[in-house]
């Protein structure tokens, strides 16, 4: 058995934490605290472009032909 934490939004529950359920699997649901503050969630973002919160405009040019020019270094002219 395992506990989970989650909220009810007044339409649904919702669970605080990812977890793997089977279909039909059985569940147990205990309501506590008559009143609880709704709990904002982190919003999930897709992994495509999420390191752009880390990109660095000033290396881009720098950037542009790397891949070549060790080539080049390492094994003499392409």
């Amino acid at each position: 058995m395992r506990t989970v934490q989650g909220y009810y939004d007044g339409r649904n529950i919702r669970l605080m934490e990812d977890i793997v359920v089977k279909p039909n699997q059985r569940v147990i649901i205990t309501l506590i605290d008559d009143d609880v503050e709704p709990v904002k969630l982190p919003q999930k973002r897709s992994l495509r472009g999420i390191l752009s919160d880390y990109a660095d405009p000033a290396l881009a040019e720098k950037e542009r032909g790397a891949w070549e020019r060790a080539a080049e270094e390492k094994h003499g002219t392409l």
